[in-house]
């Protein structure tokens, strides 16, 4: 019987301890989850503090991406007297394929719209280029293709690169 009355005790302290502690819980389950609420708030304003600068960081990188694919400025970085329709193709796909994989990363810190629209401009950038060249004849030269591109550039409304950095310049601004 001594060890009935035991354990009988026992049981009664860890229901009192268990009742007890689950009132603790309640008066403070309030201040509990206010306390975790403020950790993660902390959180997202500290990993927000790291990287804004890594946003605007990849914004930047894809304006410059944009104004370096331009044919405008890809012609007078990339021409030079003499030089053949093959090789200035290819030098011009060259560039813009090396830039847009020296930029790939950035879409981790923009918007999937903005990065799609920013591929999609390399894609149509690449297409002008081969559809430039085979509208010319097979004896052209890279002045004939330059013209052919810069021609067809100017027939455009809108210009898409131009109309890439403002849609950049939008996301940026979402940010703040």
């Amino acid at each position: 019987m001594n060890i009935q009355q035991v354990l009988t005790d026992i049981v009664i302290l860890f229901i009192g301890i268990f009742a007890a502690l689950m009132a603790v819980y309640y008066i403070l389950k309030n201040d509990i989850q206010q306390f975790f609420n403020l950790k993660t708030i902390e959180i997202n304003k500290e990993s927000r503090a790291h990287i804004l600068p890594l946003r605007l960081q990849a914004h930047e990188r894809l304006i410059i991406f944009t104004d370096r694919i331009n044919p405008a400025n890809l012609l007078v970085r990339l021409h030079q007297q003499g030089i053949g329709i093959a090789t200035l193709q290819a030098g011009i796909l060259n560039e813009v394929r090396s830039e847009y994989q020296h930029n790939i990363t950035q879409q981790l810190y923009i918007g999937s719209i903005t990065w799609n629209v920013v591929r999609k401009l390399k894609d149509d950038t690449i297409a002008m280029i081969n559809n430039a060249v085979q509208g010319l004849p097979a004896d052209a030269n890279g002045i004939e293709l330059s013209k052919a591109i810069l021609q067809h550039m100017a027939s455009i409304n809108e210009n898409p690169y131009d109309l890439t950095i403002e849609l950049i310049k939008k996301d940026i601004q979402q940010l703040f």
